[in-house]
């Protein structure tokens, strides 16, 4: 017997046009992705409490024309979606359609590590194409079949920038995320860049998954090794943005968003860059609201809220919240500039490049190649090729989907 069906509801949309005491009049919010209907949350914010708000529903048609920070911002769900399967439209990976046995592949690099020579060639073209699932499935059926952890056989074998990749690589991504944090927090230098990416170009899982990855491999937390190696106004930042865990939905409260871009300009126009609410505002928003305030900021300032962040561009403070609001607002353009830097300096920063192809290779890296290009009127994988050599440039090359 079918259950009792109650009375049809009415049409959501239309029920909320009907009553607008309840809605009120339709706005235009942020959000990615093309035209159309959606439902988020606007609110008052109390004159007594300025940071508290009540949420109502309200139908709203989003527009990317109306915002500029939307044109390039990319979804963290579709990414996240697919960074285990190498199916990623945005991924640069390269998986061939028939997959080996985990056992074949386990024996092949088994091979290329014996013998008086290793073969290098043979070592990227199974890791540099196996997803983050099938890399897992190796380390575990290699430690099985031979009682020895395959990162420690990759790092007996190979040496140098070429370990550091391979090893970079075929770690989980948490687990690297985890091996950036650690070594970027015990030997910090304002210029850093490994824990901004972390906390602000992953989405609030992937950052949740990295703290515990990393409570497993240092016994400790990263807030408190944070705490611990950073100073200064530095330290104020970046301990809370570590520590968060944003909230990852696509509501957006627009009264909030046009207060907090006046709070923001107050301060950035007193130069009071490091006060407690820009700290606050930056490191507690989600990125749906951080992205409606960024915008709210330009419509009522008429320009981006980084450029006044570039009063003084030898400011490394200023640098680093310029970084946190690109790794929101454009990621693709920022991981570009991050790269062009890394290639384009005295000599090759391939810590830094490694850190961008490596963990941006199964996410968005086909978007940050386009983004190259279009900057620099160079594909990406001619300029790694001219700036690195051997089996360090086939491991770039393989993991930008580039043939070697």
């Amino acid at each position: 017997m079918s259950p009792t069906r109650g009375p049809p509801q009415p049409n959501l949309p239309t029920a909320l046009h009907r009553d607008r005491r309840l809605v009120g009049p339709p706005v235009h919010v942020a959000l990615p992705g093309r035209t159309r209907l959606a439902f988020l949350s606007s609110a008052r914010v109390h004159k007594s409490h300025p940071h508290r708000d009540s949420r109502r529903l309200l139908p709203a048609r989003t527009t990317r024309r109306q915002f500029p920070y939307t044109n390039t911002y990319i979804s963290p769900n579709r990414a996240e979606a697919h960074t285990h399967t190498g199916r990623n439209e945005m991924a640069t990976l390269s998986v061939p359609a028939a997959v080996p046995a985990v056992a074949e592949d386990c024996e092949q690099l088994r091979k290329a590590f014996a013998g008086w020579g290793t073969n290098e060639r043979l070592i990227v073209s199974i890791l540099a194409h196996r997803d983050a699932a099938q890399r897992r499935a190796i380390r575990r059926a290699y430690a099985e079949a031979y009682g020895e952890e395959l990162l420690r056989a990759i790092g007996d074998e190979i040496h140098g920038k070429f370990e550091r990749a391979v090893t970079q690589w075929t770690l989980d991504p948490a687990e690297r995320d985890a091996e950036l944090a650690g070594e970027e927090a015990k030997k910090w230098q304002p210029g850093g860049r490994a824990l901004v990416e972390i906390a602000c170009a992953r989405t609030p899982a992937q950052l949740f998954a990295a703290k515990q990855a990393y409570h497993d491999r240092f016994k400790r937390s990263l807030e408190e090794d944070v705490a611990a190696h950073v100073t200064g106004d530095f330290r104020k930042l970046l301990v809370p943005l570590v520590s968060a865990y944003r909230y990852d939905g696509p509501e957006v409260n627009t009264s909030l968003a046009h207060s907090e871009a006046k709070i923001l300009n107050g301060k950035i126009n007193e130069k009071a860059y490091s006060d407690d609410e820009i700290v606050r505002i930056l490191t507690t928003r989600s990125k749906a609201q951080l992205l409606a305030t960024f915008n709210s900021y330009n419509d009522q300032f008429s320009h981006p809220i980084t450029k006044d962040l570039k009063e003084d561009p030898k400011n490394e403070f200023l640098s680093t919240l310029r970084a946190i609001i690109r790794c929101f607002t454009c990621p693709d353009r920022y991981f570009e500039k991050v790269v062009r830097l890394a290639l384009g300096g005295v000599g090759t920063d391939e810590n830094t490049l490694t850190r961008v192809i490596t963990t941006r290779a199964e996410v968005d890296l086909k978007v940050i190649k386009e983004a190259y290009q279009k900057r620099n009127s160079v594909p990406l994988e001619k300029a790694v090729s001219k700036e690195t050599s051997r089996d360090y440039e086939d491991m770039m090359l393989a993991l930008l989907g580039a043939e070697y």
